[in-house]
């Protein structure tokens, strides 16, 4: 797989910020069939950066009902990447 192609998003919420402030991780929406090795491979070429560990989880889409027609969102696969000591990942540079 292409790096550019595992790594899909940033997940950027008030609970991955807290995670990033404090510990140093970092949370990304990634390829469903990449695994923990080539997710590391991929951060630390995209972003230039040194990766501790990184930890995956399976998340499975919630089902949602309009009135009678019920649908189910997509499963999508999570990576919080935990950084070396003095490594930063800035999404918003210049604002």
């Amino acid at each position: 797989m292409i790096t550019h192609e595992i790594i899909k998003r940033p997940l950027i919420t008030e609970k991955t910020s807290i995670q990033k402030e404090l510990f140093n991780k970092v949370s990304f929406e990634v390829d469903r069939r990449a695994n923990r090795i080539e997710i590391k491979k991929a951060i630390e070429t995209i972003f230039n950066v040194r990766v501790a560990s990184v930890k995956t989880m399976q998340i499975t889409g919630k089902t949602k009902q309009r009135g009678r027609i019920t649908g189910k969102r997509r499963d999508w696969k999570k990576a919080i990447v935990t950084l070396m000591p003095g490594e930063r990942i800035d999404f918003f540079e210049g604002v």
